[in-house]
């Protein structure tokens, strides 16, 4: 794993990490928890917290990249009863693994991060939802909890300052659909990972039916920083809309795949460069940009293209989780597409009838025609069921089934006929 950071900024999650250096007094060396003393010592109006979040053009680092400090406005500040802040770290988006590092190597960062995300929105407890599949970095988080509480960085009180919050960790149980804000939720209240209907939204009807406001780790992890340093200087690390550093999971056919903290806006190129170039010096044939369920686009359109969520969408894709996976010339775009319609049909919760019975559908017709038993009609019958599929299911798991289905098809149609024609695959054979 290899962490790298643009060199004219100062990195703000992963600045600095080995492995060694993850407990409290390391983080408090690097600055730890002076904002959170800053917010409690200076008696920074809470309001005025959401504010400098909104200031710093931070948006959700999870997949949809709706903006933080609305999100945290949309929390009813005068409500009698409990409320809840809860980072969903179930990272199961194929090919993101940024906030699992985050967990492993700068726990306290995400605390802190949560806890003035509680100061900020009222709120006196949190949850931290872990996905299943790594005990390791749940069992760290735990530890680093006692350390906060032990320097009464948790608990009644904080730092003498009248302001009382608790953080809970909870181990999911490696479900895909949990990673769904509200499937999460379900989960976290002890039932099977289901999405909810909305409206109503968890800001009004969340976690055990009491408002709750749900970020992602690395969105969390961002706060610290940005209360420290001010509001204007994190948008400035990026672009306008696009504020901040973001971490990109780079895999795939490059030679140091890894984790990247880089300024959002930086050229794909680039990112590609630092990543070591493409293995073995062969060409670049696509890039799926956000993780598995966002569209794939050509090589030749990411080398021209800047890795912010808007030069993403306006090349045709989303910017999503930032897990970018680079495929190589000889990668076969219908096995590729296969692997990944296999994933979301195993991975489907069932509850919706388009998800549950589509999703089957699309694999077993991209099997087909992969073990060369396709027809003709196939490629337009494919696009006509994902369109069936698409916006309409509770969750955004029917589109991210969907919408690899259509942009493989789309940029590499001829490749898909060529199998259904003559019975085996276009791309050359490599030893």
């Amino acid at each position: 794993m290899t962490c790298l950071h643009g060199r004219h900024i100062n990195p703000l999650i992963l600045a600095g990490l080995d492995g060694k250096n993850w407990r409290l007094a390391d983080y408090e060396k690097r600055g730890g928890y002076e904002a959170l003393r800053k917010i409690l010592g200076t008696g920074i109006k809470p309001e005025d917290v959401v504010a400098e979040v909104k200031k710093s053009g931070l948006r959700g680092r999870g997949g949809a990249g709706f903006p933080t400090g609305l999100k945290w406005s949309f929390m009813p500040r005068g409500f009698p009863g409990a409320k809840y802040v809860v980072c969903n770290s179930d990272e199961g988006e194929p090919g993101t693994f940024k906030d699992r590092d985050i967990i492993r190597y700068n726990p306290h960062v995400l605390i802190e991060g949560m806890i003035i995300a509680g100061y900020a929105m009222g709120v006196p407890v949190g949850y931290n939802y872990i996905h299943g599949e790594i005990w390791a970095e749940y069992e760290r988080f735990e530890e680093a909890l006692d350390e906060a509480r032990a320097a009464g960085y948790l608990g009644a009180d904080i730092l003498g300052s009248g302001f009382s919050f608790e953080l809970h960790a909870h181990h999911g149980y490696g479900a895909y659909i949990c990673g769904e804000e509200t499937a999460l939720l379900e989960s976290l209240e002890g039932k099977k990972g289901q999405p909810r209907f909305k409206p109503p939204f968890p800001a009004s009807f969340g976690l055990y039916g009491k408002p709750t406001t749900i970020n992602n780790t690395e969105t969390f992890a961002a706060v610290p920083w940005i209360i420290r340093n001010g509001g204007e200087k994190f948008l400035e690390l990026g672009r306008p809309n696009n504020g901040g550093t973001k971490i990109f999971s780079i895999s795939g056919d490059v030679e140091r795949p890894g984790n990247y903290e880089i300024p959002l806006g930086t050229p794909f190129a680039k990112l590609l460069e630092l990543a070591g170039g493409m293995r073995g010096g062969r060409r670049i044939k696509a890039v799926i940009p956000g993780g598995s369920s966002m569209p794939v686009l050509p090589g030749e359109v990411m080398m021209a293209t800047d890795m912010d969520y808007d030069s993403i969408a306006k090349a045709g894709s989303m910017l999503g989780s930032g897990a970018v996976i680079v495929m190589d010339e000889t990668r076969c775009m219908v096995k590729s597409l296969l692997r990944l319609s296999y994933f979301y049909f195993e991975e489907s919760c069932g509850q919706c009838t388009p998800c549950r019975e589509g999703t089957g559908w699309l694999y077993r017709m991209v099997h087909r025609i992969e073990h060369g038993e396709g027809r003709p009609e196939d490629l337009d019958m494919l696009n006509s069921v994902a369109d069936n599929i698409q916006g309409r299911t509770i969750c955004a798991l029917g589109d991210a089934a969907a919408m690899p289905v259509r942009a493989f098809i789309k940029h590499y149609r001829d490749e898909f006929a060529h199998h259904i024609e003559h019975k085996r695959c276009l791309v050359p054979a490599y030893v």
